[in-house]
């Protein structure tokens, strides 16, 4: 593609003009030629069939007839005014309506002439009937040029669009006009070797077709082509920019494994690891050896123990002299690891603190000198950890929690706390599926634990309907009566006129109603509380002075409470699969058998019934992010959409995973056999990664 050609501002293409291009960028994010010409079609409507009067049939989304007129007639006064036109075929008659744009369309119709007409037929006192059809005048040898017989795109558009003429059809001439002009200025951008071993279409082609294919191969052609290109300049950008790293980012070395992590292996650790626990030690060990920085994602489900590794990491990196982090999205989360570590290592093992927006300014001092004498070795916080004030003396390795929660310059102000970059460790208790840490997470080593902890016992999911109240209150109480405690998650804190959902103040109510004093006792935790009342009704809980505790999402992450063992998730079918599956993992963690009830109303989606069903099925997280990722499509999935890497224009990772492997395996060999894309054959992709013709913008990638 001629970059310059493409980046002209649209209101210069033939048709546009300043007040459409005004619309067109607001209401489509439609800048230039390029941004116009990846507006592809959502789908395509068949026009390549002509059918007969008498075989239409009432729930046809679309068709196509041909007609003779026979008469025109304006009915109706006013408000009620409409034109009512007959035609026929020789099967039977269709009566054609107009209710808007009567004048311009009475014009037009002239009767005893043939017309194609095309749009959604209905019904009328048993006479088929179609409203605002198109109209095109027969023209035997200009049918194709006037797009029948094809299959004809459909593109999104808005009301605001409408008004400037720009529907699907004013969008289509638009397109039609720019591929007319500037068509030739599609330059390829691969190699004739990757064309010819994939089967893969002209670029210029591609881009014709698929927008106005003559048939469904041409379109299927065009699609494969221009998913293939995407999905492989999105892989080669991440995996350059991880060649990059590793010549560019040399990385602190940690020889040693030493007295720490020995005498906390032998002595502190209250467990056995696991062997995907020891797996996963032995990839971050290696890594943190070879002398370059290393950028590693740890993917664990809930409760699999990635803090253990993190803090074992942590030990490493302090027997060779270095100071660590912890970086977490909330200050729950951030309080969570800081028991955790606390209560692993003990108080006078190594020099842990705490850093957050409610340390008062005394504490603070105390931890800023302490870091910059490098006396304190592990340090825990929030995004206070990146204040300019923040200072350490020899920071080795960060670890960030739910990185998918922090924006990318957040941390590359991590990056910059050392003269030499510390090691980064990437958390996450969100499960991501495969194809979407590909492009989320491409340019990162990926570390999976998939075994929970010995002892572990799968947690039971229950689906209730509301008619089944009385026997989930019975269930609370024979489990309280165990010494056990309970969580009541509610998706709202007050009620909403309109969502007929329980809410967590009626829901306190009831639950006091049912579980009265002295007897049992209720902590209420929601994000409105400050946080320190927050923090003191956590804490009852978490002592056991409380049995239930009613609450919002706010205990999705954070919360540790082994003793636990029943989650209660109120109207479960408003929660996406990823959430239902961080509440559950609340519970379980500890040796007693836990349990998760998901209340609903009876009447559910299909989408909400196929969620419910999954949680009761499965415990595996990733299993589930695969469901979640077909039902919510991959954009939507927690994180997705601030990344900027998932802004793709025609791939679809539920769908294209295939394409996806391929782009990526070829990327692989193309940077083993010639690394900085050197060779005669390489110097398109070398062109096209320079410029933005790729047709990504790659200042939005992370």
């Amino acid at each position: 593609m001629n970059n310059q050609q493409f980046q002209t501002p649209i209101e210069y293409l033939k048709g546009v003009g300043l007040a459409r291009a005004e619309v067109l960028k607001k209401e489509l994010g439609i800048y230039h030629f390029e941004d116009l010409l990846k507006h592809f079609p959502y789908k395509h409507i068949d026009r390549t069939r002509f059918y007969k009067i008498r075989d239409i049939e009432p729930d046809m989304p679309y068709v196509q007839v041909l007609v003779r007129l026979m008469s025109k007639e304006l009915i109706g006064e006013k408000h009620t005014r409409r034109l009512v036109a007959q035609a026929k075929d020789d099967t039977g008659f269709i009566e054609l309506v107009w209710f808007q744009g009567i004048k311009f369309v009475e014009k037009i119709l002239v009767p005893g002439k043939v017309y194609v007409i095309f749009g959604k037929p209905g019904f009328f006192n048993n006479k088929v009937q179609m409203a605002h059809p198109e109209m095109d005048a027969y023209l035997p040898n200009a049918i194709k040029q006037n797009g029948n017989l094809s299959l004809q795109p459909a593109y999104s558009s808005t009301k605001k669009l409408e008004q400037f003429t720009l529907d699907s059809k004013g969008i289509s001439k638009l397109i039609s006009g720019l591929l007319k002009q500037h068509a030739r200025d599609i330059h390829e951008n691969l190699p004739a070797y990757i064309l010819n071993r994939f089967k893969l279409a002209p670029r210029a082609e591609s881009y014709r077709n698929i927008h106005f294919p003559n048939d469904a191969n041409q379109l299927k052609e065009a699609q494969y082509r221009l998913k293939f290109e995407e999905l492989f300049f999105l892989q080669l950008k991440l995996l350059k920019s991880k060649q990059n790293r590793n010549h560019k980012f040399k990385g602190n070395i940690f020889n040693l494994v030493g007295h720490y992590f020995n005498e906390f292996y032998a002595h502190k650790l209250p467990f056995e690891l696991t062997d995907a626990q020891k797996r996963v030690l032995k990839e971050i060990r290696l890594d943190t050896q070879r002398g370059v920085q290393m950028n590693r994602l740890l993917q664990g489900d809930v409760g699999s123990g990635k803090t253990v590794v993190a803090l074992m990491s942590m030990l490493i990196a302090i027997d060779n002299g270095f100071q660590t982090c912890i970086m977490a999205p909330t200050e729950i989360l951030a309080n969570q690891h800081y028991q955790t570590i606390k209560g692993l290592v003990g108080d006078s093992f190594i020099e842990v603190a705490l850093l957050t927006g409610s340390v008062p300014n005394k504490a603070r001092k105390v931890i800023h000198e302490k870091l910059e004498d490098g006396s304190l070795n592990i340090l825990i916080g929030t995004h206070a950890l990146i204040e300019d004030k923040v200072q350490y003396k020899n920071l080795g390795l960060v670890v960030i929690d739910e990185q998918h929660r922090f924006g990318v310059e957040q941390r590359a102000k991590l990056w910059r706390k050392n003269v030499v970059p510390p090691h980064i460790l990437v958390m996450t208790a969100t499960p991501i599926p495969r194809t979407l840490a590909m492009t989320l997470y491409g340019d990162l080593d990926v570390s999976v634990i998939d075994q929970l902890p010995a002892g572990r016992k799968p947690i039971e999911t229950l689906h209730y309907y509301e008619a089944h109240r009385l026997r989930m209150f019975g269930f609370m109480k024979q489990e309280i009566a165990k010494g056990r405690q309970v969580y009541v998650v509610y998706p709202l804190i007050k009620e909403s006129e309109k969502l007929d959902l329980k809410n967590l103040e009626d829901g306190t109510e009831i639950m006091s109603r049912e579980f009265p004093l002295p007897n049992y006792r209720i902590s209420i935790v929601h994000g409105k509380l400050k946080a320190a009342e927050k923090d003191f009704e956590m804490q009852r809980f978490i002592k056991g002075e409380t049995q239930i505790m009613v609450a919002t999402t706010v205990i999705e992450v954070g919360v540790n409470v082994p003793n636990a063992s029943v989650m209660i998730i109120e109207n479960a079918e408003r929660f996406g699969l990823s959430q239902l599956h961080q509440l559950r993992g609340r519970v379980g963690r500890g040796a007693e058998q836990s349990f998760c009830i998901l209340m609903s109303s009876e009447k559910l989606s299909q989408d909400g019934r196929t969620r419910l069903k999954t949680m009761v099925k499965t415990n595996n997280g990733f299993e589930i992010a695969e469901i979640d990722m077909q039902l919510r499509g991959p954009g939507n999935i927690e994180g997705t959409q601030q990344s900027g890497v998932l802004d793709l224009k025609v791939a679809d990772l539920t769908t294209d995973q295939e394409i996806l492997q391929q782009a990526r395996n070829l990327v692989i060999e193309i940077f083993e056999k010639d690394p900085q894309l050197a060779l005669p054959e390489h110097q398109i992709l070398h062109l096209a990664f320079q410029t933005k013709n790729a047709g990504l913008s790659w200042d939005k990638i992370s």
